[in-house]
């Protein structure tokens, strides 16, 4: 059970081959004495955008600016660290603005399928957003206690990488990404409620006499 709670979906080695993919455009950004927030807030203008495309059913369009706004999500975070730029605001802003970055995503999502009269998947938009959203939720508030909750096979990156998958090979395959977020997302979000609960027990066990 504890390696189901522990797994995530995408490799270590995936994170890290990324990470030094991107990192020259970090120095370069950091040489220009870039601000990180500044990426938090284009991220949210090019989901809004990507929103639009998906409402319209361009649904490739809408996945590469899907793909472009996750990229401005990993700038933004590094080139902080990178920049020594890290404040609490920057971090809350970033948050707060990812959520919206996704909720428009679906939303965009929800109102091309309720034009098309498919009431079936709308269903399953709205259970991914909440999913979603409770997936960010349960680890802020665990965090917020003090306890370490990255874990899970459904976090924002596999999200956004469903999506844009699913937009750029075929609507029938935007439509089996929603359904596997609305699924796994709630998964995870019980996954984390399993860890703190065993971290907890853990930490409980550790302090008893």
């Amino acid at each position: 059970m504890t390696q189901i709670i522990d797994r995530e979906a995408i490799p270590d080695s995936l994170k890290d081959g990324y990470a030094r993919a991107v990192s020259p455009f970090i120095r370069l950004l950091t040489r220009w004495d870039m601000h990180p927030n500044t990426f938090t807030v284009l991220g949210l203008i090019v989901s809004a955008v990507a929103s639009v495309f998906m409402a319209s059913g361009s649904f490739r369009i809408a996945a590469l600016l899907v793909l472009l706004a996750g990229f401005f999500d990993t700038v933004d975070g590094k080139l902080a660290r990178q920049s020594g730029k890290v404040t609490k605001f920057g971090a809350v802003l970033d948050s707060t603005l990812d959520r919206y970055s996704e909720a428009l995503i679906f939303f965009g999502m929800a109102y091309f399928f309720v034009r098309q009269e498919r009431f079936l998947t709308t269903l399953a938009v709205a259970v991914a957003l909440g999913g979603s959203l409770m997936v960010s939720y349960v680890r802020a508030r665990a965090e917020g206690l003090g306890f370490d909750c990255k874990v899970g096979i459904l976090q924002r990156p596999e999200r956004l990488i469903l999506i844009a998958a699913g937009g750029i090979l075929h609507p029938a395959a935007l439509v089996v990404s929603v359904w596997i977020i609305a699924v796994l997302s709630n998964v995870t979000v019980f996954i984390r409620l399993l860890h703190v609960r065993n971290e907890e027990r853990k930490r409980a066990a550790s302090t008893s006499p």
